[in-house]
């Protein structure tokens, strides 16, 4: 059984790293860049420390489109190195995590020929979106043409196609019937992102036992030359000194260079809205397909199955780090317009949501560049000024995560005066290892891995963990288990994630190492279930235990606009 203190492992990383006091590199910021740097390192054999004042990949991280993309659209903005970089990215990560990255069939309908060629050059030329003006089948054709070349891979994706009205109908007959083409090609769906982050940490926490991972602590101010760090679990502060620090906090870089003494204006990130229906005739409207289009206001936006549900989004607005982003009723009228756009036909109301979130693109401060034009790639920016060079990251993208963190590890490798050892490129990523690619691949990996397991549970294991399945399995049967969640979870994979995934809150468990709240499974019934089944493994008292329910509802409530009331304890 797991030793019932709080979050063992957690309070051992945190206990080494204090009283250690000293590691070679600082990062501060566990989203997925920032961990994808901590797994490079720690496969270089540098020691390594992650810090984040949340959960890993709790911030911009987890409020993705779940998409790995090429960026079809970053060719109007002239960021050819960016969309070769991605569409190699995207391809690569279908063979390393094939587990959580999977080819997703996109779909553009088109409703001219001819128009936006001539405003194409000067937003190329401008970068400023002037008056909206659609995208005619002409404009796509070349970019898509375009697109298939920096594809080119032995094949991963194929290559697009293009239908006119009547084969168009015929294959989505609830598209909007004024349309005039569709375009069809292939980029990947990342149905798990935050698991996908967390499968990444772990490959870096495996590589190197002397490298540690701390969430829920905060980079609050400097001391000489070391980093003041704050565990906001317990208020306690202490000290850490690196030779080398990495500012990868995303949208809040600037101010965390500003609580370190350093005043930058390197960020300018805008908010991203997206909402989760479960609405079955939607759903089968889509035909499986994402559906990827530009909406009358010039923003590009998409409706896109997932987990049996229809996520909507995206917006594109300006927005301050300082406030917390939420999607506003404002902006789920502009997902029901853009959703009548394209399926005319189809209802959709408010009681069809079942969840909705917004996040903060990390991107460069851009001026009077508009929002849908600003650079999504990324550049890193070193201060040698300081006791401690320290470089900040400045944009970065889900789709490229793993050059990035390979570029950013070069650099670090170049101040500490270290040679590269090994290359992540066609490295697998964690539960990626041996992952069974076809049914019956699929159907004998279970059987041998995971003996005893009903065909149910095995899927869920093989889908949540990809081959990693195969040592929660082995933790569960060690003794008696009992579902949890409505089956969604057990007792045993609970205690699972709080000694190997670091959980640290009733939240973690039901935003991130799971996805109960995503296709809106969560009820105050099932929070103080929860909460009563982690409180012995956390070694919570019943004040403890009631705080986090609240808490949790709480958020859930606000930032993702659920209605839960917290169920009165008998």
């Amino acid at each position: 059984m797991v030793d019932k203190t709080r979050s063992t492992r957690r309070a051992a990383e945190l206990a080494s790293v204090r009283e250690a006091g000293r590691t070679t590199v600082l990062i501060i910021g566990a989203g997925i860049n920032g961990i994808s740097l901590f797994r490079d390192l720690a496969l270089q054999g540098v020691d390594a420390v992650i810090v984040d004042r949340g959960d890993f990949a709790g911030g911009a991280s987890s409020a993705s489109s779940h998409m790995i993309h090429g960026g079809i659209r970053y060719l109007e903005n002239g960021e050819f190195r960016l969309v070769r970089e991605s569409v190699q990215e995207r391809n690569g990560l279908l063979r390393i995590a094939p587990h959580y990255v999977k080819p997703l069939e996109t779909t553009i309908p088109i409703y001219s020929t001819f128009s936006g060629i001539l405003a194409a050059p000067l937003r190329f030329l401008t970068h400023r979106s002037g008056k909206p003006q659609e995208r005619g089948a002409v404009l796509i054709k070349l970019g898509l043409t375009i697109y298939d070349t920096f594809s080119r891979d032995g094949g991963s994706v194929p290559r697009h196609r293009f239908l006119g009205r009547k084969a168009s109908l015929a294959e989505l007959p609830h598209l909007d019937p004024r349309i005039k083409y569709t375009a069809t090609y292939y980029d990947a769906s990342m149905h798990d992102p935050e698991r996908l982050a967390l499968d990444v940490l772990q490959d870096g926490r495996s590589a190197n036992p002397r490298s540690h991972a701390l969430n829920y602590v905060e980079a609050v101010g400097r001391d000489g030359d070391g980093v003041v760090l704050r565990d906001r679990e317990s208020a306690e502060e202490f000290t850490v000194r690196a030779d080398v620090i990495v500012n990868a906090s995303g949208p809040w870089t600037d101010l965390t260079n500003d609580a370190l003494g350093d005043a930058t204006r390197f960020m300018g990130g805008t908010k991203g809205s997206h909402i989760v229906l479960d609405h079955p005739e939607l759903l089968a409207a889509t035909q499986g397909r994402e559906i990827f289009f530009e909406h009358s206001d010039g923003r590009i936006v998409l409706i896109y199955p997932l987990k049996d549900r229809v996520m909507v989004g995206t917006t594109d607005i300006d927005a301050d780090p300082r406030e917390p982003a939420r999607c506003t009723e404002e902006e789920v009228d502009y997902f029901f317009d853009l959703i009548h756009h394209v399926f005319p036909a189809i209802e959709v109301d408010r009681e069809q949501i079942v969840y909705r979130f917004a996040g903060i693109r990390p991107l460069p401060r851009h001026e009077d560049t508009a929002p849908g034009f600003v650079s999504r790639d990324y550049r890193i920016e070193l201060d040698e000024s300081g006791p401690t060079p320290m470089l900040s990251l400045v944009g970065g993208k889900w789709t490229t995560f793993r050059a990035l963190g390979e570029h950013l590890s070069n650099r670090v490798l170049e101040l500490l005066g270290r040679p590269r050892s090994v290359s992540t490129a066609g490295l697998p990523i964690g539960g990626g290892h041996g992952f069974p690619r076809t049914t019956r691949a699929r159907a004998a990996w279970k059987q041998a891995n995971l003996p005893g397991a009903d065909a149910a549970r095995g899927d869920a294991l093989l889908t949540r963990y990809g081959t990693r399945a195969a040592e929660v399995w082995s933790h569960i049967e060690q003794e008696d288990d009992r579902p949890l969640a409505g089956g969604a979870l057990s007792l045993r994979e609970l205690e699972w994630m709080v000694e190997h995934e670091l959980v640290v809150r009733l939240a973690d468990v039901v935003l991130r190492r799971s996805n109960v709240a995503f296709v809106g499974d969560v009820t105050g019934d099932l929070l103080v279930e929860l909460a009563d089944a982690l409180a012995p493994l956390m070694g919570w008292d019943e004040g403890r235990r009631d705080a986090e329910v609240e808490a949790t509802v709480q958020l859930l409530n606000d930032a993702h606009g659920l209605s839960i009331a917290v169920p009165a304890r008998s």
